[in-house]
């Protein structure tokens, strides 16, 4: 089925809707921010924090969705039917939104392409980026933006930014005192709180970016696995074949070979 359009000028923007199927709507930008859903759809909204806010999930809310660059409208029975029952009966509200969601919203909202295909492209951005967020969702991967009590919500934005950091700067030669200063926390209070939030170190979450980076090339590309080593910030081939098996359960090689199988 073709998805079907509207557009509207902001004067500054053109922004659009986009009916993906019966049960899926993609509101791309500012003008639609106040259309009213149907009463079965479920609203996925996300904003990628430009202009210096925090990039957010929001579930289901209509207040501050002008401040968001996309809203998906789904269907609860279409949500619950891929797996996503428990994000509809949440009681989070907003989440921080992770570099694999961001990568989607952001070719969703400026896709590579123009015209027909511009639109089919959408609809299929629309589509992965339902299943993603389910996905994260019951992985566990999603983290609320401000937690219990124990920490302010300024000390939950820090440690956001932090996360942040490392998935948008992990090729580089990141140091705790980097983070703990950009961000605007002391060591202890960042690496307490870090794990804490993301149940994990801040060394473990710069590992498993540069192995998802790594896996990437893997199967994207035909680098020697000692280059793919490398290009994610590895510089003994050794000690990232280690860290590659430990983390997915084969050696890079291996990982490769069944990709390309697949």
């Amino acid at each position: 089925m073709t998805p079907s359009i509207g557009a509207a000028d902001t004067g500054e923007q053109v922004s659009e809707r986009i009916q993906i199927s019966p049960e899926l709507t993609a509101l791309i930008g500012p003008a639609w921010a106040g259309e009213g859903a149907p009463l079965s759809a479920f609203s996925l909204g996300f904003s990628l924090g430009t202009g210096g806010g925090q990039p957010t999930l929001q579930l289901n809310q209509e207040a501050g969705r002008d401040g968001l660059d996309v809203v998906l409208l789904v269907d609860r029975n279409a949500l619950a039917r891929l797996g996503g029952q428990a994000l509809i009966q949440s009681n989070q509200a907003c989440f921080h939104l992770p570099c694999e969601l961001r990568a989607i919203v952001r070719m969703l909202r400026d896709p590579p392409t123009n015209g027909e295909a511009r639109t089919t492209y959408r609809g299929a951005k629309s589509i992965e980026l339902v299943c993603e967020t389910v996905r994260l969702f019951e992985d566990g991967d999603l983290t609320p933006t401000v937690c219990d009590g124990a920490r302010t919500e300024a000390d939950s934005r820090r440690l956001i930014a932090a996360r942040r950091m490392i998935d948008e700067r992990w090729s580089e030669k990141l140091t705790l005192d980097q983070i703990a200063r950009a961000c605007g926390l002391n060591r202890a209070k960042l690496t307490r709180g870090f794990r804490e939030m993301f149940n994990c170190s801040i060394a473990e979450a710069l590992a498993e970016r540069r192995l998802l980076e790594a896996r990437r090339l893997l199967l994207t590309t035909d680098l020697p696995v000692s280059s793919v080593g490398y290009e994610s910030g590895y510089l003994n081939n050794a000690s990232f074949s280690r860290a590659f098996g430990r983390h997915f359960g084969r050696s890079p090689s291996d990982y490769r070979a069944i990709g390309v199988a697949a």
